[in-house]
């Protein structure tokens, strides 16, 4: 070529293999890739003795014509195709190569079904718009298709590759692919590394491993050399995956795609806007979805085997897409899965629920700093779920319930500072569901629902009906309930040794705490101020953490106030009769007793209050009782009256004159003393009272102390024979 002004020759640009229209110079028929082997130095190909055998064949900047045909051909060298384009897709089909290698290509597409391959296959850097077909293929060393572009629209297949078997690595750095990538029952010696590689394949699998076995890592991650981040969008299919090592998906980006016609939206156990699908995947090392990875579906992973840690550090999780609250899809789904490490979830954000029943975990489940949403529903849900070490989630925001009804923590259940918000409502009721619900669960050290730089706080209260705390349930300034119809704190038969009920403010509705149990109790005056009804029946503890000293009546009160404001003025003996039991449990029988008095007292008004007749009479009868012997707890106060009787009676007769004897023939020294001790005590006769005639107002005088003196007896009587059978 010449220039227009008659200079020398003008240099052709250099070979573009990406332009369908390849200048006429690099037409080479693709036969004679085959045919000139004996003559190597001619069209455009050159031997390359490397420093072992076999030889290299190199084409270069060529347009290769017609069919590269190898099928079914032993060819003992390695081919090499540098900045090349294909007329027609090469057919390597139950071909045994030496080698093969596209670098910088364009490529209609690769048959290589059942090829044998003794080194690499590369196509590194090559745009392929067909599909690659590697099913059944043995690669003795690595397939590298690092920088590539496969296929050409979505709903096809970019790649092909089922029970492909490599004795090395697959490494897909930073690939491009427009289709399916499918590779069920690969068999990789090494590595298969994703990282950086963008898959799209909108309306089905982006890519499909079921039952892959990787000899080392599975990294769908973050390339360390492009800083490109993994990309896909439609199903990550991995069922029955098994890897050696670690399987990580760190940084990268994962969507759903429009698959919904594609599946059985009936089945309530599969997940339509999965990302994931890794069911009963096992990975002997870490599974990392951490550092800023982000999924607009489900990340699945049912009955799945790790052997490390799971991780989910700063991920971001979201399925709600435009819709309103709750969410109907899952974000999370472990189902059954048994991870022997960690599952670090610390600073994760997501919205929808984590489902995680039958989960075993062990070492500890760590959520600090998580934002969990999903409005009115269960936003983690973990049934029968077994932490071996900590549960710690400590200043997570959530929107949502927390439900782990029958887990067993191995060590702490940490919710300091936590804020539970926006609960889910009962269908029947429309009652609030309980914001944090740990039924029958088994903590075995602490349950620690307490501040720290901010109160833990739960809108729809907590549940802990028959839970088991091995050493102490700690609610320390936490704000409990929000709506008077609701349940503040249900504990019905929670067991543990030391209970922390100084909460930061009284409870908004009902508090239970029904046949619990407990060594020590620590409480305030919020507490015992529930705006709800507070159930105290047989709720037994052993001691205040606390103690009252003995002279120490003033507390004694205020605690008594505190007891009957709680019972909304309602009679329960129990909560009375255990307080009580403690008191005298110390040595401190003085106040043990003022507790039964109290206690009798509103027995008696809740009886006047049942008869609407008799209950100024019940009344009386509780005053009397009270006053005189303390419903016989107080039997001292009987001998008090009857001495200010005695002492009274004596004067007054001492003071008038003396009285007449009934029989004249009489001759008694007068005592008033005696006289008026004759009158008070009943039954027993002294020889007095009715040996002398009192006239006047001693008559009504004798009679009154008549009367105060078989009042005096019957209820000393009365009181006495409660005091010997009290416990």
């Amino acid at each position: 070529m010449t220039n227009r002004d008659g200079g020398g020759p003008v240099a052709e640009p250099p070979f573009d293999p990406l332009s369908a229209d390849p200048p006429r110079s690099a037409h080479l028929p693709a036969a004679d890739v085959i045919r000139r082997v004996v003559e190597p130095d001619g069209g455009g190909m050159r031997w390359r003795r490397r420093a072992v055998s076999p030889p290299v064949i190199v084409v270069e900047d060529r347009f290769l014509t017609g069919s590269l045909n190898l099928r079914a051909v032993e060819f003992p060298y390695l081919l090499e195709f540098v900045r090349c384009r294909f007329e027609q897709a090469p057919d390597m089909r139950q071909a045994k190569l030496a080698g093969l290698e596209f670098q910088n290509c364009w490529l209609p597409g690769l048959q290589a079904k059942n090829s044998r391959c003794a080194n690499d296959l590369i196509l590194k850097e090559t745009t392929v718009d067909g599909l690659v077909d590697l099913v059944d293929a043995e690669i003795e060393g690595s397939l590298d298709l690092k920088g590539s572009k496969l296929g050409t629209a979505s709903g096809t297949r970019a790649l092909h590759a089922d029970r492909l078997v490599l004795a090395g690595a697959l490494l897909a750095n930073n690939m491009t692919a427009r289709g399916e990538v499918r590779m069920p029952g690969l068999r990789a010696g090494g590595n298969v590394n994703f990282s950086g590689a963008v898959l799209e394949n909108p309306t089905g699998y982006a890519l499909n491993g079921y039952g892959m076995h990787v000899g080392g890592n599975l990294l769908c991650g973050i390339d360390p050399a492009s800083q490109e981040a993994f990309s896909a969008t439609g199903w990550l299919f991995l069922p029955a995956t098994r890897v050696e090592s670690d399987f990580s998906l760190r940084g990268a980006d994962l969507r759903p795609g429009d698959i919904g016609g594609a599946v059985d939206g009936n089945d309530p156990a599969f997940d339509v806007t999965a990302t994931l699908i890794a069911d009963r995947i096992r990975v002997e090392g870490n599974v990392e979805l951490d550092r800023e990875l982000r999924s607009t579906g489900t990340l699945r992973m049912v009955n799945a085997v790790i052997g490390g840690s799971l991780r989910l550090s700063s991920s971001d999780i979201d399925v709600s897409g435009d819709a309103a609250p709750p969410w109907p899809h899952r974000a999370l789904h472990l189902d059954g899965t048994q991870i022997s490490g960690d599952f670090d979830a610390r600073s994760m954000r997501l919205a929808g629920q984590a489902r995680m029943v039958d989960v075993s975990i062990r070492g500890s489940l760590l959520l600090d700093g998580a934002n969990l949403r999903n409005p009115e529903a269960d936003v983690l849900l973990g049934r029968r779920c077994d932490i071996g070490g900590n549960l710690d989630a400590r200043f997570v925001e959530v929107a949502g319930n927390l439900s782990l009804q029958g887990a067993k923590i191995g060590a702490n259940m940490d919710l300091r500072g936590t804020r539970l918000v926006e609960p889910g409502k009962h269908s029947r009721t429309g009652d609030p569901l309980p914001s944090v619900d740990i039924r029958a669960a088994t903590v075995g050290r602490d349950l620690i629902l307490s501040a720290g730089h901010r109160p833990f706080a739960a809108h729809g209260g907590v549940r802990m009906h028959r839970a088991v705390i091995g050493r102490e349930a700690n609610f320390d300034g936490a704000i409990l309930g929000s709506s008077l119809s609701g349940a503040a704190l249900n504990a019905h038969g929670m067991v543990a040794q030391d209970l922390v009920l100084t909460v930061g403010q009284a409870p908004r509705g009902r508090v239970s705490l029904r046949h619990a149990r407990c060594a020590s109790l620590d409480d305030n005056d919020k507490f015992w101020n529930t705006t709800g009804k507070l159930d105290l029946e047989d709720f037994r503890y052993e001691a205040l953490a606390v103690p009252i000293d003995v002279k120490d009546d003033a507390t004694i009160r205020t605690r008594l106030r505190w007891l009957h404001n709680a019972l909304q003025r309602d009679y329960k003996p129990a909560p009375y009769d255990q307080f009580a039991a403690v008191l005298r449990a110390t040595g401190n029988e003085e106040h043990a007793a003022t507790v039964l008095i109290e206690k009798q007292k509103w027995r008696y008004v809740a009886m006047s209050d049942g008869f609407r007749v008799l209950g100024p009479g019940v009344r009386l009868w509780s005053w009397l009782q009270r006053s005189m012997v303390g419903y016989g707890y107080r039997p001292t106060r009987a001998l008090v009256w009857l001495l200010l009787a005695l002492a009274l009676g004596s004067l007054w007769f001492g003071i008038h004159p003396r009285l007449d004897e009934i029989n004249e023939q009489d001759h008694l020294v007068w005592n008033p003393i005696l006289y008026t001790l004759d009158l008070l005590v009943p039954i027993i006769d002294f020889g007095n009272k009715n040996r002398w005639q009192a006239p006047g107002a001693s008559q009504w005088i004798a009679s009154g102390l008549i009367a105060t003196g078989w009042v005096l007896a019957t209820t000393a009587a009365a009181g006495m024979t409660r005091m010997l059978r009290r416990t």
